[in-house]
């Protein structure tokens, strides 16, 4: 038996006769265990709502009786965001970020229904997930167990006597941290069945489920090795276990809180009051359509004639009030839109500072991975918003298109007046049920791979910083047993 098995042979009997560390190893592994069946029972659940509320607004917007096409425009409709299938394992910042939307014309609304809106303040904290679990607490019991592996033998003369039988100080850092990689392949075990479990059963891309699985496996690794290095480099286990602890508490528990307010700070983007008293003033600059004197609808009617060769909008062939609705409608999404892309470029460059933090800790690195590869990211809710967006404005537009080209310009103005004008505005229901239904088009393989790369290096790094210190703590191993 080589040396390196030999020293993971005997600190996992250690291990397994300690009744402290058997307690926790079992109570973490059962932990990860429940957070993945919770995880996944829920994550299935609010599925199964969001669909069923989805098909409940589609229905109702194609059961509505005759309207008048432009009433149909305030009457609005509901999307619900789908969860995509790793959000059992990784909800990410769908409970911040909310899930329906409500679409109407003339304005564009944000999700809501957030669980931090709507629930303890304690869900800021974090949720029980597969990923919360191995974030926080992996590295955590990976530290009570492993911070006296070599410390303890120092302490106590056996690693003494482990040099004296030709043991080298590489050997023995290797071998503790071999039989702490046992420990975190346990604590891992259970969210790669939930992974498995998601992949086979719930339809998740395979690729992106390895990526998980290949990201925190290297997350842990970073622990175990730096665990077995502090161990060694410490004088005493107390001093271990202090340094260790205080690492953890920096990079798992600090760092993600003052990441996001380092990235605030630095980035700083409007209020949503101030957004909105934006959006309003440049709407009065753009021109009020119900104002016959306004200049911008003064050309844009000269210009409708004139392509049509009348002289008055009464002479036209289409109803102009859906005209000037469509032409409306344009103007106003176009400016919301520029105010939309302004925020995403906003929260992307905050989420770039967030990600460059990742180089203080592994856990920020892993928790950009985690995201971007379950598809629970920011980019992922702007995804959403961006498609909602789209289809906000073809069924508005759709609707507006109906007003001009199946309405009399003459009824359309008498409608208020003249009680059979009134009735003959109204469009037979049937327009509704043709109207498509939302269909929500997640990221592809390839834009989930591409998103998760930035984390995945960053781990990558990590890692090799890892993998030096243990050099690092190697050497000085050996020159102290020398």
């Amino acid at each position: 038996m080589s040396p390196v098995l030999r020293i993971a042979t005997n600190e996992l009997r250690v291990l397994a006769r300690a009744r402290v560390a058997q307690l926790a190893i079992a109570l973490v592994v059962a932990l990860s265990a429940v957070a993945a069946l919770t995880a996944i029972t829920q994550g299935q659940e609010s599925q199964e709502i969001r669909s069923r509320f989805q098909a409940q607004a589609d229905r109702e917007f194609d059961g509505q009786p005759a309207r008048h096409p432009h009433r149909m425009v305030h009457y609005g409709h509901f999307v619900f965001r789908p969860l995509p299938a790793l959000a059992g394992f990784d909800p990410g910042v769908d409970a911040f970020t909310g899930s329906t939307l409500f679409l109407e014309g003339h304005r564009q609304n944000s999700a809501n229904f957030g669980d931090v809106r709507q629930s303890s303040l304690l869900v800021r904290f974090g949720q029980l997930t597969p990923a919360f679990v191995i974030q926080a607490l992996g590295p955590l019991v990976l530290i009570f167990l492993g911070f006296g592996a070599i410390a303890r033998e120092r302490d106590s003369g056996l690693l003494r006597l482990h040099f004296a039988q030709g043991v080298r100080a590489g050997q023995v850092v290797l071998g503790k941290a071999a039989a702490l990689s046992v420990v975190a392949g346990l604590i891992l075990a259970p969210a790669l069945i939930a992974l498995a479990w998601l992949t086979v059963f719930a339809g998740a891309v395979p690729a992106a489920a390895l990526m998980l699985a290949a990201g925190y496996a290297a997350y842990l690794l970073v622990w175990v090795l730096a665990t077995a290095s502090i161990s060694a480099l410490a004088p005493s286990s107390r001093t271990a276990l202090a340094s260790l602890v205080a690492a953890w508490a920096l990079s798992a528990i600090l760092a993600p809180r003052l990441a996001t307010d380092i990235a605030l700070l630095a980035a700083p983007q409007p209020t949503r009051l101030e957004t909105d008293i934006a959006i309003q003033r440049d709407l009065k600059k753009i021109g009020d359509s119900h104002n016959p004197d306004d200049p911008y609808f003064t050309a844009f009617r000269a210009s409708v004639l004139k392509t049509y060769g009348v002289a008055r909008v009464e002479d036209l062939p289409v109803n102009y009030r859906g005209l000037i609705a469509m032409e409306g409608e344009r103007l106003t999404s176009a400016l919301f839109e520029t105010y939309a892309e302004r925020q995403f470029a906003d929260q992307k460059r905050q989420s770039g500072l967030a990600l460059a933090l990742g180089g203080v800790s592994p856990t920020l690195a892993v928790r950009s991975l985690s995201m971007a590869a379950s598809g629970t990211d920011l980019e992922g809710h702007r995804r959403f918003l961006r498609q909602a967006e789209a289809y906000r404005y073809a069924i508005v537009q759709r609707l507006n298109r109906l007003q001009a080209e199946r309405l009399t310009y003459s009824d359309d103005s008498n409608r208020n007046s003249d009680p059979e004008a009134g009735r003959r505005v109204r469009i037979d229901p049937g327009a509704w049920r043709q109207t498509p239904d939302f269909v929500y088009r997640p990221a592809s393989t390839a834009e989930s791979l591409a998103a998760s790369t930035p984390g995945l290096l960053l781990l990558g790094a990590w890692l090799a910083l890892a993998g030096g210190l243990a050099w690092a703590a190697s050497r000085r191993l050996e020159r102290a047993g020398s």
